[in-house]
């Protein structure tokens, strides 16, 4: 990797050269490297974001560094120059497919991501059973009507959870969309849902929680998905319409949608044991905001040829 001095990276990037040090003193430059009192920062790092459209905003120290570079790739990204129609919607049309057969296949649906892409495209695959093709288009009309909030601006509800949760669940009519009335258990998990009769004021809280929160976007929306799965409002549905949330609420603030892999579903099932089991968040933040990391890193790559 080759190296500039603080002195040429405040030249590109528009900056004094005592806050480019500054920067590097808090970490908000990955890679960078002390050589006594001088800096050596990575050639091709980004310009972190301007902390002032944070402002108000409580960002715990062990998340600050990867938070800042995060967000210097969303503010690189919207730099760049637009991509074309048809390509937006072929980088769009790849995402839909592997979220949704990675989001189903965490919950065990049966299709490959061949499989997928054919039920997506109007095709059956033999011997393969209809809820698993029922699924994946519920899914995609899902994530689908979550775009066009985004692009409606349409705040957290519980309507909108509940809309979400009856297209993912279109193959169960007499549940979707309706909060469950028994009690449950996840298996293997370290808690147990709140009670049925303590189901509705518990989302009522989540959501009313969201109101003026002084977190990171990033941290807000991995502790939302966090305490909604741990609610676990519906008889099933729970972790597709969760990471549907999950997505809603990263894209309403600018990031691109992540798709958590079925390959990752052991961490991904261990940062909620380290949640409820430890009180720990960290690492579902982590990961949210590594998965945000290399699908920003993945765009910037194909915009620059």
């Amino acid at each position: 990797m080759s190296y500039i001095s603080v002195k040429k990276a405040a030249i590109q990037w528009g900056l004094s050269d005592r806050r480019v040090r500054l920067l590097c003193e808090q970490g908000k430059i990955p890679g960078v490297i002390r050589e006594g009192r001088s800096y050596r920062i990575p050639a091709n790092a980004v310009k972190p974001a301007d902390g002032r459209s944070l402002r108000g905003k409580v960002i715990p120290h062990a998340y600050a560094g990867l938070f800042a570079h995060v967000d210097a790739l969303k503010n690189e990204l919207s730099k760049r120059r637009p991509l074309t129609q048809g390509e937006l919607e072929r980088l769009q049309e790849e995402f839909l497919v592997a979220f949704t057969y990675n989001s189903n296949a965490i919950e065990g649906n049966t299709l490959t991501l061949r499989e997928t892409a054919l039920v997506l495209e109007g095709l059956t695959i033999d011997k393969r059973p209809l809820k698993d093709h029922l699924e994946a288009i519920g899914h995609r009309d899902a994530f689908l009507y979550v775009q066009q909030l985004v692009a409606d601006k349409t705040a957290i509800s519980e309507k909108v959870i509940k809309d979400i949760h009856s297209l993912v669940l279109m193959d169960r009519p007499a549940d979707k969309g309706v909060y469950r009335r028994i009690p449950v258990t996840i298996m293997g998990a370290h808690h147990e849902p709140p009670q049925p009769y303590l189901v509705q004021p518990r989302m009522e809280q989540l959501i009313a929680g969201q109101k003026d929160t002084k977190r990171h976007p990033i941290e807000n929306a991995a502790l939302f998905h966090l305490d909604f799965e741990g609610i676990h409002p519906f008889i099933d549905g729970n972790g597709r319409t969760g990471r549907l949330i999950l997505n809603l609420m990263l894209m309403q603030q600018g990031y691109p949608p992540i798709n958590i892999k079925f390959a990752d579903r052991k961490r991904y099932y261990a940062c909620f044991d380290h949640y409820y089991k430890q009180g720990k968040a960290a690492p579902m933040v982590e990961m949210t905001a590594t998965y945000l990391q290399e699908q920003l890193e993945r765009y910037l790559s194909i915009l620059s040829g």
